[in-house]
């Protein structure tokens, strides 16, 4: 029997969710038209640097890696010529871009502020965000990267295909105070991955052609 691509599984599409840390309600969900073909994943070990001469020190980690994700995905409106949006996919990048800037109120209210002289202003907390690759990972992110790539343009000028890079750095217990959403979900993703490395037969020394230690 043939098995026709009608009958192969659809695929689910990853993105970023905007949460709120408190309640843990979603505010924004954005999806990636097009899952990036690869993703590459970078862990840096978080251990004691040794600098005091102690080596009773040297295998000791003072805490979790710090992960980091790149990527580059598609935005393509160039097959929806029947349905045109007014300005392309502008708005579509419009919402990633708005994932790095403080909100325009929260600025005009901190030059006020700087206006009647005063001298600390509190940084913008933004939502939590939350990548999300398969039901197994679910990540808390801060983006640390993004760059866009215009390759097509309608006539007024609105970019109708693009290719965005995008750089995330996972959110760990360190990065976040004791008990935040974000942390728990942290802590969730890293059971979920001893868990899945617990499932990995045992390997045996005599596969390296040692018989002993």
């Amino acid at each position: 029997m043939t098995v026709g691509y009608a009958d192969l599984p659809r695929a689910i599409s990853s993105g970023l969710v905007l949460l709120d840390p408190t309640l843990g309600t979603p505010q924004r969900i954005i999806i990636m038209q097009f899952n990036p073909d690869t993703v590459t994943r970078s862990l840096a070990p978080q251990a004691t640097t040794g600098e005091s001469g102690d080596r009773s020190e040297a295998l000791r980690l003072i805490g979790p890696a710090v992960e980091t994700w790149k990527f580059e995905a598609d935005i393509d409106a160039t097959d929806q010529f029947d349905t045109p949006s007014p300005d392309g996919i502008y708005p579509q990048l419009a919402l990633l871009e708005l994932l790095i800037h403080p909100p325009t109120d929260r600025l005009r209210n901190n030059q006020t502020l700087a206006a009647l002289g005063t001298i600390e202003i509190a940084p913008v907390e933004t939502p939590l965000t939350l990548w999300v690759w398969g039901g197994k990972r679910v990540l808390p992110v801060r983006l640390t990267e993004l760059g866009i790539t215009e390759t097509m343009f309608d006539p007024q000028l609105n970019p109708i295909r693009a290719t965005v890079s995008i750089g995330l750095r996972v959110l760990n217990v360190n990065d976040l105070p004791t008990g935040h959403r974000g942390g728990e979900l942290f802590l969730a993703h890293l059971a979920q991955k001893e868990q899945l490395a617990g499932t990995v037969s045992p390997a045996r020394l005599a596969s390296l052609g040692l018989t002993g230690l």
